[in-house]
C-alpha cells in the first residue's frame, strides 16, 4: 500500500484530498505546516509528497528545498497561484509536478497514479528474455562513465551517486539509450511525463539545467547533456 505524504494549512483540502487518496487504497500521512512536514517526510518516508506552497512556518518551496537535501521521493506542487515563475522555481528545485488550486479530487488522483507508475521499480521477472537474460541487466545502461539501473531507480557517473528524481531520471534514459538521436522536447515529455499530464518546453528546459547541475556537482567537466537549438537535446557519443 503506497504511503502519501499530504503538507496544507487548509484543513478542508487535507480533509477531501485524504479521503480521495484512502478511497483509491493509498494511505495517507498529513502535516498542517512545513516544518512538521519535513519532520514527518524525514523521519517516515513516504513513497510521494504532495505539498501545497504558501504555508505558515516553512513555505512550500523551502520545505522541498531542505528535502531535496536528504531524499528524491516524488513532490506534486498545490499552487493557488497562477504565476509561472512559481512553477519554474519548483521545477528546478525538483518537484516532478505542478496542480493549480482549484482542482478535481479525481485530476489529483490520475497524477499521483501517473507518478507512482513512474517511480515504481517493474518486476525483474516480467521482462526475462529468452536469451536468459534477467530483468536486471536489460534494465542496466551503461553509456561510458554513466550507470543507470532502471530497477533499483539509481544513477552513477564515474562512479559516484547523482541523485535523481523520477522525471530527470526518465529523461536521462531516453536520452541516454539513444545516444547521439536528437531528442525534441516533446518526445522527452513523452518519456518522462503520462498522457494526461500537460507540461511546456520550459519545464523539459528547467529538468535538463537541474540534470546538468547535479553531474557537474560531481564531475565539473561534464558535457554529455548537448543542446541542439530549435531541436532538442541528445546525450553525446564517446
Amino acid at each position: 500500500m503506497p504511503k502519501i505524504a499530504l503538507v496544507d494549512d487548509d484543513r478542508n483540502i487535507l480533509t477531501s484530498v485524504s479521503l480521495a487518496l484512502e478511497a483509491e487504497g493509498y494511505q495517507v500521512a498529513t502535516y498542517t505546516d512545513g516544518a512538521s512536514g519535513l519532520e514527518g517526510l524525514t523521519t517516515d518516508r513516504p513513497d510521494l509528497a504532495i505539498l501545497d506552497i504558501k504555508m505558515p512556518r516553512m513555505d512550500g518551496m523551502e520545505l522541498l528545498r531542505r528535502l531535496r537535501q536528504k531524499s528524491d521521493i516524488p513532490v506534486i506542487f498545490l499552487t493557488s497561484k497562477d504565476e509561472e515563475i512559481d512553477e519554474l522555481f519548483g521545477l528546478k528545485m525538483g518537484a516532478d509536478d505542478f496542480i493549480t488550486k482549484p482542482f478535481s479530487q479525481r485530476l489529483l488522483v490520475e497524477r499521483v497514479k501517473a507518478i507512482l507508475r513512474r517511480s515504481t521499480p517493474r518486476d525483474p521477472t516480467a521482462s526475462n528474455g529468452a536469451s536468459g537474460e534477467t530483468g536486471g541487466d536489460k534494465a542496466l545502461i551503461e553509456r561510458g562513465s554513466l550507470v543507470m539501473d532502471e530497477e533499483r531507480h539509481t544513477c552513477t557517473w564515474k562512479g559516484q551517486r547523482v541523485t535523481l528524481t523520477v522525471t530527470e531520471f526518465l529523461i536521462l534514459q531516453s536520452l541516454a539509450l539513444r545516444p547521439g538521436v536528437v531528442k525534441s522536447r516533446n518526445a522527452l515529455m513523452d518519456a518522462a511525463y503520462d498522457d494526461q499530464v500537460y507540461v511546456d518546453d520550459r519545464t523539459i528546459d528547467s529538468h535538463i539545467k537541474r540534470l546538468r547541475k547535479k553531474f557537474k556537482a560531481t564531475d565539473d567537466d561534464f558535457e554529455m547533456i548537448e543542446t541542439l537549438y530549435g531541436v532538442g537535446y541528445r546525450f553525446k557519443e564517446q
